[in-house]
């Protein structure tokens, strides 16, 4: 059976599934948030971000908060969609283009967006998370 390729529903209906998740902003941008922290969110066209075949601002891109650093390097130095910005240089996240969403798995990218949560949720909360699972 071949795994599925990700798409923008499912980053939603992943990251809600999560406990105590909510929708919301982040400067004034969609994001899941977890106890008012934001584990994923879309960010605004930014200079640190330009696509190389157009110059222009890339006006899709995803921020995935990662655990830590080796995590970060692990995501960007697979042959995968991940890449970062010197913008992220010593801040615990990766980036993702919408338009790349189907280069990863579903699985994928639950795997990415649950480890984004347990790096920004309360500890306790995360513990009770993977005990039921």
């Amino acid at each position: 059976m071949t795994a599925r390729p990700a798409r923008l529903a499912d980053l939603a209906e992943i990251a809600l599934g999560l406990p105590e998740v909510q929708e919301g902003t982040t400067w004034g941008r969609p994001a899941y948030v977890v106890r008012k922290k934001a584990f994923v969110h879309f960010r605004e066209p930014r200079p640190d971000a330009v696509d190389p075949d157009t110059g222009e601002r890339m006006d899709d891109v995803i921020c995935f908060s990662v655990g830590d650093q080796n995590d970060k390097d692990a995501l960007v130095a697979s042959e995968s969609p991940w890449f970062t910005t010197p913008h992220f240089d010593g801040y615990n996240a990766v980036l993702l283009r919408e338009r790349d969403l189907g280069r990863l798995t579903r699985r994928e990218l639950e795997e990415v967006v649950t480890d984004a949560w347990a790096a920004r949720a309360p500890k306790r909360l995360v513990e009770a998370y993977f005990d039921e699972a």
